[in-house]
């Protein structure tokens, strides 16, 4: 079965790679087609000196894939949150009814470009705080991850999350997880906690 889902993955410098590519990692066993996207470079240094080549670099073919998903990590999502280009791309993503995702620090960013007005979202503890300033009506909640239907936003906690982060991405998609989950081991490790 050929899987014709789109996802790209915003890398800014000071990422959290564990985050970034669980992601990558995980949508692609499952046949997505995922884009890896520098924000400022191809080559983009992680928040624990692991660099990544991307595939590309940021540009307006951000408006064509079917989610775009931010790792955290906080230079990172302060990179993400500061750059115009990038919130231009999302505002418009958006208003087109495209799905967003980000986790950890990085829902900084998406409160920054105006996403999580109105919407349930959760982030690394403590960012809660900045995001309460930045989206005044929008809503904390302590799960690992949150969907809003309406605002079409996934969002997840921090590293130990990405794994159940990256399952979320996918179903929001319509993709069925259950065999990714069972060949991975996630399954085995919620019985055991």
């Amino acid at each position: 079965m050929i899987i014709l889902t789109k996802v790209a993955v915003v890398f800014a410098p000071g990422y959290e790679e564990v985050e970034g590519l669980t992601i990558v990692d995980v949508l692609r066993r499952m046949g997505v087609e995922v884009t890896m996207v520098g924000l400022e470079g191809q080559v983009v240094p992680g928040a624990h000196q692991i660099e990544l080549t991307c595939d590309t670099v940021l540009d307006d073919h951000l408006l064509d894939y079917d989610l775009v998903a931010f790792p955290g990590g906080r230079g990172g999502a302060q990179k993400l949150s500061a750059n115009k280009q990038l919130a231009d791309l999302m505002r418009q993503r958006n208003v087109a009814g495209k799905w967003n995702a980000a986790m950890c620090a990085a829902p900084t960013a998406l409160a920054t470009y105006g996403l999580l007005d109105h919407c349930d979202y959760t982030c690394f503890p403590g960012f809660e705080k900045e995001i309460a300033q930045l989206a005044t009506d929008a809503h904390f909640k302590e799960d690992i991850t949150v969907v809003d239907e309406g605002g079409k936003v996934v969002t997840s906690r921090g590293p130990a999350t990405a794994m159940a982060f990256a399952f979320r991405i996918a179903e929001v998609l319509g993709l069925d997880t259950k065999q990714i989950k069972h060949e991975m081991l996630y399954d085995y490790l919620m019985e055991q906690k």
